[in-house]
């Protein structure tokens, strides 16, 4: 059951190509970080950010697939409340990393940082909607 919403307020519920593109989105992102950190030197400081960013970003796109099975509506908010906590997650890290002497030659193109910034901003959208309807 998906309760998220768009601002024209259309239960996207049964547009399976709304929920199913989300998905989609988060599942690419997991795996653009399993591939960017993959040209990582193997160091302790970039073993520790690959764990990080790898299971955040995995984390993200696997309860954004729980949240589409749940039976309650306070459930789902649960699991969406989840999803962004971990593309939070994965976007400070990402910040941290691009801003480190480092890691900033692998940065050379800033669209991993843009995406995660977006997957941010269309899950808080669409927490705050879902938290302003139910009280």
């Amino acid at each position: 059951m998906d309760y998220l919403k768009l601002p024209d307020d259309n239960n996207y519920a049964e547009d399976s190509s709304f929920s199913y593109g989300l998905e989609e989105r988060l599942v690419n992102f997991a795996v653009s970080i399993v591939d960017f950190t993959a040209k990582f030197r193997k160091d302790q400081i970039s073993l520790y950010y690959m764990d990080q960013l790898i299971r955040s970003s995995s984390s993200a796109a696997l309860n954004f697939g729980e949240s589409r099975g749940t039976v309650t509506h306070k459930d789902y908010m649960y699991k969406i409340s989840l999803v962004l906590k971990e593309l939070n997650e994965s976007n400070v890290c990402l910040k941290i990393l691009s801003r480190t002497t480092c890691f900033k030659e692998y940065f050379e193109n800033e669209s991993i940082l843009k995406e995660a910034n977006e997957l941010v901003s269309i899950f808080f959208s669409s927490l705050k909607k879902l938290r302003a309807k139910n009280g």
